[in-house]
């Protein structure tokens, strides 16, 4: 009676269900309704994944540093439409009892269906190429592990896919949700360390004329909506539907697209906060210095300590995109296994099955030209050299963190041919209190004098022209201020690479500065100082 419910309506009778291994695996039991909303709960999740690839980052990542949040409305406005797209696939997997790729197959030619998978096909390698790729970067960032070793590790998803199936798709669905909330508590860390401005968040994501009318916003704006189009969503969103052991009742039906649509709603909030999140911390890390030529996941996880001056915060950016790429290879191989049995009616082993949809990700990826010296850990010198500053402001403190930083300084001043401005900010209460008070420069002050020209001797003598400025007051103004009144490229300083605890609790100059200040700051770790 169900089957012949099922196939009413369609040409041909339905062969086989959807991912037949997991059909209806997944008990409803009766109750109140926040446990079924939990008992349906995970497809929406699977969905997710691919709204929050590594693909998007690169364009959240462009939009944030080059136009700071004005393009949150369109993040906002492509999740609202997948919102209605996932929506629809959904029903139309709890309804018809198809997938969207055997539905296809029952209204097309058998030539067309056939163009249709090739299609499809061509298009999840193509997204599946960007996520295999960013995790490989992901893997080379953190571990050094070369592109095409790490291309292939990715392989091994199949291999996670199949073991999670054998042991229920429920453990599947807890790996990508875990793997979810891991993607959005290292972006809230990043927030909590940018400190984004909240006004200018929320104006963000009102919709603005300027993008439609300023050539670049829009071709931004195109690449956002792009990279969250995802097509095999669609067509495995209609089929883990499938996976609820629902009532095939009309009734039944009707409940399960509701919650089905809770559900991903729900998991799509997520992928618009991850989204958002990228946005905002490259506006807020970038955009707000003036790096707004940030564009690659590369440079953005080689500046965001350096520029942030939190120990970790690149680390937490890589381990984020490592979780992103692969979430979205998992739910890739689903998809792929999904749209070849869907269109071409194929039943063959399911390990072979996953390989061979793997492997239309990783011949390409493994066939992309990577630029290993670009990748190379320790490349920060070559990359700060292509911004050519010719003017680099350096703040010394009269300690032993100066040697560390006028070291690290003189080579790059060399390799660029840049002047260096040095400033000392004495602090104490005669240096604060000196002008109001009509006081003479303090014995202190005399002594931070001479420091700073001994220092400039220094320089002077490894052939590099120097300025020498001494400042008195609150150092984070100070230094902010003889920045703007010297004209300098770039702010060099050290940072003794506190905790973020610790950064909270005691604060630091560099951290007050960059709230100051939107020239660009270079940051160099050094050991923190001995009691």
């Amino acid at each position: 009676m169900a089957n012949s419910a099922i196939d009413a309506g369609w040409r041909q009778p339905r062969v086989a269900p959807s991912l037949a291994e997991v059909y209806r695996t997944v008990p409803i039991k009766p109750g109140a309704w926040w446990k079924k909303a939990l008992a349906f709960a995970g497809p929406g999740y699977l969905v997710a994944v691919g709204y929050m690839d590594p693909g998007n980052w690169a364009t959240d990542l462009a939009g944030g540093a080059r136009f700071g949040y004005t393009l949150l409305t369109v993040i906002l406005l492509s999740n609202l439409m997948a919102i209605l797209l996932q929506g629809l696939a959904a029903k139309l997997g709890i309804v018809s009892g198809r997938d969207l790729a055997q539905a296809c197959r029952d209204h097309y030619s058998r030539p067309m269906s056939f163009f249709l998978w090739v299609i499809c096909e061509i298009a999840i390698a193509a997204c599946d190429l960007a996520e295999v790729i960013g995790s490989a970067i992901a893997l080379n960032l953190l571990f050094g592990i070369p592109l095409a070793w790490g291309i292939v590790i990715t392989s091994l998803d199949v291999l996670i896919v199949l073991y999670m199936q054998h042991k229920g798709f429920r453990l599947l669905e807890a790996l990508v949700v875990v793997l979810i909330a891991t993607i959005a508590g290292c972006f809230l860390f990043e927030i909590l360390i940018s400190k984004p401005e909240a006004g200018a968040v929320l104006a963000g994501f009102l919709p603005r004329a300027t993008i439609l009318r300023d050539p670049d916003k829009l071709y931004i704006a195109i690449g956002i909506l792009g990279a969250t189009v995802m097509p095999h969503n669609l067509y495995l969103h209609s089929s883990v539907v499938q996976t609820r052991s629902y009532e095939e009742t009309a009734a039944g039906k009707r409940e399960a697209v509701k919650f089905a649509f809770i559900d991903s709603t729900v998991a799509l909030s997520f992928a618009l906060f991850i989204n958002a999140a990228i946005l905002i911390v490259a506006a807020a890390t970038f955009h707000r210095v003036g790096e707004t030529g940030v564009a690659e996941i590369q440079d953005a996880y080689r500046l965001l300590t350096p520029l942030l001056g939190v120990t970790g915060a690149s680390a937490v950016f890589a381990f984020a995109l490592l979780a992103s790429g692969q979430n979205s290879t998992l739910t890739g191989t689903l998809a792929g296994q999904i749209v070849m049995e869907g269109f071409l009616n194929i039943r063959i082993r399911p390990w072979l099955r996953r390989l061979i949809t793997r492997l239309i990700a990783i011949v390409p990826g493994c066939g992309v030209h990577c630029d290993a010296q670009r990748l190379a850990p320790g490349a920060d010198v070559q990359r700060v050299g292509q911004l050519m500053y010719k003017r680099i402001l350096v703040p010394l403190e009269n300690g032993p963190a100066d040697g560390a930083i006028l070291s690290h300084v003189t080579g790059l001043a060399k390799l660029l041919g840049a002047e260096v401005v040095l400033v000392h900010v004495a602090d104490g209460w005669a240096a604060r209190n000196m002008e109001q008070l009509n006081l003479r420069e303090s014995q202190e002050m005399k002594e931070d004098r001479a420091y700073l020209e001994r220092m400039s001797q220094e320089l002077r003598q490894a052939g590099i022209a120097v300025d020498a400025v001494l400042a008195a007051g609150d150092p984070a103004k100070e230094i902010a201020a003889t920045a703007e009144r010297e004209a300098v490229d770039l702010i060099a300083m050290a940072t003794h690479g506190h905790s973020l605890l610790s950064d909270v609790v005691h604060g630091t100059t560099a951290t007050a500065l960059r709230h100051v200040s939107r020239i660009p700051i270079l940051m160099v770790r050094v050991p923190a100082p001995t009691p």
